[in-house]
């Protein structure tokens, strides 16, 4: 038998495996401070944790409190840390963590509402602020008559990676410069950002600057690369600051050569 794992016995029989889960509790109307507490779930091979923490909800304690949606990766909100890890819990098997406890708690760096269900106003105010949509021009905008704004694939292709963002916030847990200061736009919003600056469609890249190349925009990543380490998605906000960090020294630049052509 794999440490950490039992057996779930029934009537004298042996049922299943089980595999202990300890979970992040805490409820700030009657808890001084958060403690975890340990259950006993089955295990089987084709559970996600998620799986595990429904068993828990539905048979072994009501009072569990935590978001889930689509349990397909699509809809970002069931991410937590799982043995210190941010993870998506709807693709996080157990089978991974056969060998011992797992323990699950409310993505880090985010304030903790109640159990596992952590604050998202802060992300929601940064995502508000890069407008993450289509901008155009006052004079920019087609009729109706005109048609579609084409693109070619290649357009698409400079973009694409980063429109598969889920806004999970697994970024943001792993970040190590948002831990220690919450001002930082952080990795999502910022290739959310640069989706649409990089979009052949937008014109909006100049209102987006002032909050993507201010104080705490790209200037205050320093590539570490956590955020696209565990990004479920692939989607590589590391690499989207780069380039962000790039576009914004050439209008530096540029701004300089203008400023000495006038002069």
């Amino acid at each position: 038998m794999a440490s950490g794992r039992t057996y779930i016995w029934k009537r004298g029989i042996s049922v299943s495996e089980s595999i202990e889960l300890e979970i992040f509790r805490y409820c700030p109307e009657k808890d001084a401070e958060p403690l975890f507490k340990s259950y006993q779930v089955p295990f089987r091979e084709d559970w996600v944790v998620l799986d595990a923490i429904n068993y828990i909800k539905d048979e072994l304690d009501g009072t569990l409190s935590y978001r889930w949606s689509c349990r397909m990766g699509v809809c970002g909100s069931c991410g937590m840390m799982v043995n210190g890890e941010p993870k998506l819990t709807c693709s996080a098997f157990l089978r991974d963590y056969s060998s011992g406890k797992i323990r699950v708690e409310p993505l880090q760096g985010f304030p903790v509402l109640r159990d596992l269900v952590f604050q998202m106003d802060d992300f929601i105010n940064k995502l508000t602020e890069v407008k993450p949509y289509i901008l155009r021009n006052e004079n920019g905008e087609k009729q109706v008559e005109e048609g579609e704004y084409l693109q070619s694939p290649a357009q698409l292709a400079k973009y694409k990676q980063y429109t598969l963002c889920i806004n999970c916030m697994l970024c943001y847990s792993a970040c190590p410069i948002y831990a220690l200061d919450s001002e930082f736009v952080g990795p999502a919003a910022i290739a959310l950002a640069q989706r649409y600056n990089m979009d052949s469609r937008d014109q909006g890249r100049k209102q987006r600057q002032e909050v993507i190349a201010g104080h705490e925009g790209i200037w205050q990543c320093t590539f570490v690369g956590e955020c696209s380490v565990v990004c479920p998605k692939n989607v590589d906000p590391a690499a989207a600051i780069q380039r962000a960090k790039v576009s914004s020294t050439m209008d530096f630049f540029k701004g300089i050569i203008t400023l000495g052509s006038k002069e």
